[in-house]
């Protein structure tokens, strides 16, 4: 398969996009990857879309969307605009048009920037499955391209950019009855918008494939840059983003594993980061994962070259085949690792921060869906017996030193392994064994094809971490090496919303391409740090570590809350709502809870939510279970209420556990 989605897989090499001009703020090209968000005030509010949108520049945001559903709210743009510009604020304006092309034609002859959803704009979005003959397909295009054309030839006039924008959840009933509910489909569903605007000579366009669903936005996105390049159409710069990403440390994980892989890649010429709260709380999450990459070609090795195309396909997510080794590989769930070889100390009550709670009224721990599933204790064995479910890694030589226990695990580097020939030296069931790619050559493969005993812990120091690790997982595939990995990685002493962003693309990113059975991470020592700050630390790497394989879909412990962003649109406080919906609904392992402020972002956004909350009127809530609206017209007060009642009819509720308080907490 002829893969050239990414400029390279071995040293990072931003891909060379056409240069769009949006307001003297170019974007592609060799320009920065830009910064933008999007207001939550009435756009009919002038003032408040003026504060709001003076607050997010000074946020760091190059340009900022506005919506416009209707021609009422596009006539405002120019009231904004004006206010904006009798400030000294030259910001770059875009409107957000969804379903409606009038409002869309006028807005282009005010803003610099228009963005249409090809899945609803002038399209049909009914949620019926239709049967399309081929000559009834393509007259139904020729319909949507008529009345797209005017739009494209205003833009041309003007000056005016466009972004076509498709988004997972609201693909329309045409593109779903021919390609599904896919990333081809996303893709197909921007080309047929797209060959358009060139047949009018129109180019300056940006594309963007945003889903909730991480595998399927980076599919996406890779399979549009390689569709792009096979129909020899122009290299059109793409803005990314994870939609309805959520709010909090959730919000930043998920959008960081969607948005950071494909920065990895070298894809993505603008960032907006989707988040339930202010939007001026959106630019620096942002700004923080696209600046990971200033200078980045300079600092980082080099990594040993891939002979021949990589071994997966990046447009479909496949798991690596592994054997089974004890819980590790095969058809179990990725592992976590928890290091406390750190700490200066461990007591009962310090496995909370690995998420082992031990009560001692009832003097035992609890049972915990985000609890490690090993702690790594070094040359330190835990001098007491471990809950029930929890494993313990020691160093080889305290494994030795200790007598060979057959409930502690050693940890071997290379060498060690390789100087034992016995096939009964280390532990008959699990040893792990520390290795970066250099270590990936011909005796130490060979041993690995045959020994069914061993799980890799794979680690590296390089700025460009994410591309080694992956390069080495190619080598593993090449080799026919089956043994299942961790991916281990430390980061430096750092704000620990970034260290979420860093850790979430590195492992993101290889999770999402099929790699990985466990993860482990780490920090470097703190100065005299306390006992508390080390378990502080410790528990924030756990929960991210949880967090991570949770936004990459490849381990559900929690809870998932699909959560737009607001917009003007948005027909309830979004933020408390989700709060208090989290509040009620944060013990329920595996459901996913769709929360959209109006109709035009769900039920759509939320394609793959079990349950959905949506505003349809003042005050009025519509309730779904999965596509399916069951309460149409819920006062907002009783709408969390009834949300719950509609799980129990599910037998999908179960009541919050009270348990006696845990050490520590």
């Amino acid at each position: 398969m002829n893969k050239t989605y990414c400029p390279s897989l071995t040293e990072y090499r931003r891909r060379v996009a056409r240069v769009v001009n949006i307001g003297g703020v170019p974007m592609g090209g060799d320009f920065p990857i830009r910064v933008q968000s999007m207001t939550t005030v009435d756009t009919m509010d002038t003032l408040g879309s003026v504060e709001q949108t003076l607050r997010m520049v000074a946020a760091g945001c190059e340009y900022v969307r506005i919506t416009a559903p209707s021609v009422k709210e596009a006539q405002n743009l120019l009231e904004i605009k004006k206010e904006l510009r009798k400030r000294g604020c030259n910001v770059p304006l875009i409107a957000d048009i969804h379903f409606t092309p009038n409002a869309a034609e006028l807005a282009a002859r005010i803003v610099e920037k228009v963005r249409v959803n090809p899945g609803n704009y002038a399209d049909k979005k009914k949620f019926e499955e239709i049967e399309y003959t081929d000559a009834s397909y393509a007259a139904e295009v020729e319909r949507i391209r008529e009345r797209f054309r005017p739009l494209v030839k205003i833009c041309k006039q003007y000056g005016t950019a466009m972004r076509i924008g498709t988004n997972h959840g609201s693909l329309s009933d045409r593109i779903l009855s021919r390609y599904g509910d896919t990333p081809l489909g996303m893709v197909e569903s921007a080309l047929e918008f797209l060959r358009l605007c060139e047949e009018e000579n129109y180019y300056d366009v940006v594309l963007s494939m945003k889903a909730s669903n991480t595998q399927v936005m980076v599919q996406a996105y890779r399979l549009l840059v390689q569709k792009l390049d096979e129909e020899g159409l122009q290299p059109y710069p793409l803005h990314l983003g994870v939609t309805e990403a959520g709010e909090a440390e959730d919000g930043r994980i998920k959008s960081a594993v969607g948005i950071g892989t494909l920065l990895e890649d070298g894809l993505g010429d603008t960032v907006r980061v989707s988040l339930t709260e202010a939007p001026e709380a959106e630019a620096p999450v942002a700004r923080a994962l696209i600046d990971r990459y200033t200078g980045r070609a300079a600092t980082a090795r080099p990594i040993r070259p891939l002979v021949g195309e990589a071994p997966i396909n990046p447009f479909q997510y496949l798991r690596r085949a592994t054997h089974e080794v004890l819980n590790f590989g095969g058809l179990n769930v990725p592992r976590v690792i928890a290091e406390t070889a750190r700490l200066p100390r461990l007591e009962y009550g310090d496995l909370r921060a690995a998420g082992h709670l031990y009560t001692p009224f009832l003097d035992k721990f609890q049972m915990s869906d985000q609890g490690a599933d090993y702690v790594y204790t070094g040359e330190r064995p835990v001098p007491f017996m471990l809950p029930n479910g929890l494993k313990e890694i020691v160093t080889c030589t305290a494994w030795l030193d200790g007598g060979r226990r057959p409930d502690h695990y050693p940890l071997l580097t290379a060498d060690r392994y390789l100087e034992s020939r016995e096939p009964g030296g280390f532990h008959p069931q699990l040893n792990f064994l520390l290795v970066g790619l250099d270590a990936l050559d011909g005796p130490l493969l060979q041993r690995l094809r045959a020994d069914r005993t061993v799980v890799l812990v794979l680690a590296t120091t390089n700025a460009h971490a994410m591309p080694e690790m992956r390069r080495a997982f190619f080598e593993l595939l090449n080799h026919g090496v089956t043994c299942p990995v961790v991916i281990c990685r430390a980061y430096p002493l750092q704000p620990a919303e970034q260290t979420q962003l860093d850790a979430a693309t590195d492992i993101g990113g290889l999770l999402i391409d099929g790699f990985g059975d466990g993860i482990v991470l780490g920090t470097e020592r703190l100065p005299e740090a306390s006992q508390e700050e080390w378990l502080t630390r410790l528990d924030g790497l756990n929960q991210l570590s949880f967090g991570i394989l949770q936004a990459a879909r490849t381990r559900m412990s929690k809870t998932e809350y699909i959560s737009c962003p607001s917009c003007g649109r948005t027909l309830f406080d979004l933020q408390e709502t989700t709060a208090t919906i989290r509040k009620r609904t944060d013990h329920l392992k595996g459901i996913k809870i769709g929360i959209m402020g109006c109709i035009v972002n769900g039920p759509g956004e939320m394609a793959d939510a079990d349950y959905g909350y949506v505003g349809v009127g003042k005050g009025k809530i519509a309730l779904y279970r999965g596509q399916e609206v069951i309460k149409k017209s819920v006062p907002e007060e009783r709408a969390v209420d009834e949300l719950i009642e509609l799980m129990r009819e599910d037998g999908k509720w179960v009541e919050k556990e009270i348990v006696g308080e845990p050490v520590g907490i």
